[in-house]
């Protein structure tokens, strides 16, 4: 059977795919049979790749020797074209974008987890393309491994915006699974991306040295109440409406990378986002949208 995958295509790739419109603008079909496959495949675009560790390795290796990059400490060369994947943590998004020369920044594709959207929006750039990453690279130079569930067999990887068809080609030659998004389909997953991160490293940290395992099997109850209250806070904040079953999607994803370690870090791009609703609300005179969430991070000494 024929995979259908959601695609925005950039003008580089259109020609090379037939395309269906299925009543959006941004959203198109098409069947990846062998034929287009390999013509989508031949067509992956150049890029500059910022960051040399695990994942911007792996993403240099799939462009076939093609790609420039920029290492700690050097920037964007004036003259490059083609997508900009940036593969740092967040605490440098700041010198990344001042070393980028102005003509090239809407070429910015994003990987970092966490809420990037009033960051983006400060930098005057809120369509800048995003991929919510899900596969996973041990080490340096070891293949990547996809992100699949068991409620989610065929990849939770996406990506919005400008380079997303791009960058899924690319990663679809290593076969890595991704699916391109619009911007309003594109909210749920990164809010579920978000949600998770935040529940499971939170419940993680008031029991030391818990995995994200040991939170999924030890903890559960903790954890799908922290993910259902996140959930109606971001989407009273959002205006989404998250399809039916989020803690389980979510607990199938924890049981996929058990292993990974928790740690609240990283805080205003993750927690930090949540709180700042919290805020709002009771400087306002409301009730807190997340009061589990901040008992829990008060508990911590977070805030």
């Amino acid at each position: 059977m024929a995979m259908r995958i959601a695609i925005c295509p950039p003008p580089q790739v259109v020609g090379l795919i037939s395309l269906r419109i299925t009543g959006s603008t941004c959203r198109k079909t098409y069947s990846r049979s062998p034929r287009m496959s390999m013509a989508v495949e031949e067509a992956l675009v150049p890029a500059v790749i910022v960051g040399s560790g695990r994942v911007g390795s792996a993403l240099e290796k799939m462009g076939g020797g093609k790609d420039t990059l920029v290492r700690r400490g050097q920037v964007v060369p004036a003259d490059s074209s083609g997508p900009i994947i940036v593969c740092t943590r967040n605490d440098v998004l700041d010198g990344v974008f001042e070393s980028t020369p102005p003509h090239r920044r809407q070429d910015f594709v994003f990987i970092q987890n966490g809420m990037l959207e009033p960051w983006l929006e400060r930098k005057g750039i809120p369509d800048a393309t995003q991929i919510l990453v899900y596969f996973a690279v041990a080490k340096l130079g070891d293949p990547p491994i996809d992100g699949k569930t068991d409620t989610d067999p065929d990849g939770l990887t996406a990506a919005c915006g400008k380079w997303a068809p791009a960058v899924a080609a690319r990663l679809h030659s290593a076969g890595l699974s991704c699916k391109v998004l619009g911007p309003a389909e594109f909210q749920k997953p990164m809010l579920e991306k978000l949600i998770w991160i935040c529940a499971f490293n939170l419940v993680g940290a008031r029991h030391p040295g818990a995995t994200v395992g040991i939170v999924e099997k030890d903890y559960a109850d903790e954890v799908t109440a922290l993910i259902k209250e996140l959930a109606d806070a971001a989407s009273t904040a959002k205006g989404v409406s998250f399809d039916s079953g989020i803690e389980s999607r979510l607990c199938a994803y924890a049981r996929s990378v058990a292993h990974f370690p928790t740690a609240l870090k990283e805080f205003e791009w993750r927690n930090g986002w949540f709180y700042e609703l919290t805020k709002k609300a009771t400087a306002s005179g409301l009730k807190d949208p997340c009061p589990l969430h901040t008992s829990w991070l008060k508990e911590l000494k977070a805030i």
